[in-house]
């Protein structure tokens, strides 16, 4: 018994023996995806860019004052979506109702009446927007007011710019000077920049913005404007360099401002509406100051027949 107990124990107290260790399969890592150096997906860009432009050429070589609804449209878009963000962002609320029909109000009569139809519908939009507030009460009023304020100026007053280049008979020129001269500054910045942008132009507000990309930005400007207002209008090759040159300083500031404002609000895009581009407002930031300095150079280079 003692033998059996003990062949029994030895049993039992033996190690038991470890199974050899599995290798884990090796994870092979994912390849990385390529981030394009433009920040954004390069071909919905090209695309959404080349639909809009068909629409806007399409428009002016048909019935050109289709333009003006063109313009109408992307206002209101642009409102909603400046609105939108404020709201998200900031808790601010503008007068939306007014402005959004004291900015079609601006647009319109543009058409007929000029810089007095168009200014006296923005002074009756701000009269409006200050009496639709006051229910709302003295919590954020002035906050409010000054927001609803500056979009009604910044987007339907400045558009009424653009829609005031249509009506006289060279419309369809003044308003290709105005669009080749903005597309041709963004494409020359865009393309400059991706391929040899290194000096940051305004770190702190737009980083991706280079002088090396203003420096594009200006020669295809410059030779926009000089094709531009030689070609199409009635100008000199010289009026043309000082139009393309004042048309890549206001789209930069345009997009500069934006680029502030977004920052402001801690938002990347005003919208997702445009792949590729984000909101339609990302879109209009460098052709709504420019539209005002086309009207003011192209009125004073090739004044329109009284």
């Amino acid at each position: 018994m003692s033998q059996v107990s003990e062949e029994r124990e030895d049993r039992v107290d033996a190690p038991e023996p470890v199974p050899a260790s599995v290798p884990e399969p090796e994870t092979v890592p994912e390849p990385a995806r390529k981030v394009s150096r433009a920040g954004r997906n390069l071909p919905a860009a090209i695309g959404v860019g080349l639909l809009l432009g068909a629409a806007i050429v399409t428009s002016l070589l048909t019935v050109r004052f289709l333009f003006i609804g063109i313009i109408a449209i992307a206002i209101a878009v642009g409102t909603i979506e400046l609105a939108g963000a404020l709201k998200r962002a900031a808790g601010i609320r503008i007068a939306l109702v007014p402005v959004l029909v004291g900015g079609q109000a601006m647009i319109w009569l543009a058409w007929p009446y000029g810089r007095e139809g168009a200014l006296t519908a923005f002074v009756l939009t701000v009269l409006v927007c200050l009496l639709w507030r006051l229910p709302g009460g003295a919590d954020g009023y002035l906050r409010d007011i000054s927001a609803s304020v500056f979009a009604a100026a910044y987007i339907p007053l400045f558009g009424a710019f653009a829609a005031m280049l249509v009506p006289p008979e060279d419309g369809v020129g003044r308003v290709l000077a105005f669009m080749i001269g903005v597309v041709a500054s963004d494409t020359g910045g865009y393309i400059a920049g991706v391929l040899g942008g290194k000096h940051p132009m305004a770190p702190s507000i737009s980083p991706k913005k280079t002088w090396e990309g203003f420096a594009g930005s200006l020669v295809a400007g410059v030779v926009a404007g000089a094709l531009t207002l030689s070609l199409l209008l009635e100008g000199h090759a010289w009026q043309g360099v000082l139009f393309g040159a004042a048309i890549v300083c206001t789209a930069t500031l345009g997009d500069l401002v934006e680029s502030l404002i977004k920052r402001d609000l801690g938002v990347k895009d005003m919208g997702n509406m445009l792949p590729g581009h984000g909101g339609l407002m990302d879109r209009l930031d460098s052709l709504l100051p420019s539209a005002v300095v086309s009207w003011l150079l192209l009125s004073a280079f090739v004044p329109v027949p009284l």
